[in-house]
């Protein structure tokens, strides 16, 4: 049973790895942030795009670019759709939950917070190889990152079109 349920983990994580939720950097973002790993060369630059007319900031979506293994890609696209819609407490919730499935060491973990994660679940066999782990937290670390941004930084007053990419 273990190993379908890894099998299974492992699909998971190479069907978003191929198809890339959110890939592609859009204009309009409200925060960015470019992150690399230093240990294997993986980076990313992620926008987070927040909703108007919301009382809380909620966001969006997020778009991205990056270069890197399957596991940097693949994390990325599941945060880009648990992330879609969820105000900042629930998508800093979401990050430390992934946090703790990270340092878990392979260990899975309860099933209300198994549940919260959806297919980010599927990096729990990650964890149990170290130099892994960061591969997987590039992208939240970037969204926490850009979120900051985001929230502590006054609205640009540059026009669309002139943004860089």
């Amino acid at each position: 049973m273990a190993d379908a349920m890894e099998q299974l983990y492992q699909q998971v994580i190479l069907d978003h790895a191929r198809e890339k939720h959110g890939y592609g950097l859009e204009q309009g973002a409200a925060g960015e942030s470019f992150q690399v790993n230093p240990t294997c060369g993986d980076e990313v630059r992620l926008r987070v795009h927040l909703a108007d007319g919301t009382a809380a900031p909620v966001i969006e979506r997020v778009s991205w670019e990056g270069l890197g293994c399957s596991i940097s890609q693949a994390s990325l696209s599941v945060l880009s759709d648990l992330v879609a819609g969820a105000d900042v407490a629930r998508a800093d919730e979401l990050t430390e939950t992934f946090r703790a499935l990270m340092s878990g060491r392979g260990q899975p973990l309860d099933a209300d917070r198994e549940e919260l994660l959806g297919d980010a679940g599927a990096f729990v066999g990650v964890a149990k190889y170290p130099a892994r782990i960061k591969c997987a937290l590039l992208g939240w670390m970037a969204l926490r990152d850009a979120l900051a941004h985001a929230l502590t930084t006054e609205p640009s007053t540059v026009a669309p079109d002139q943004e860089k990419s």
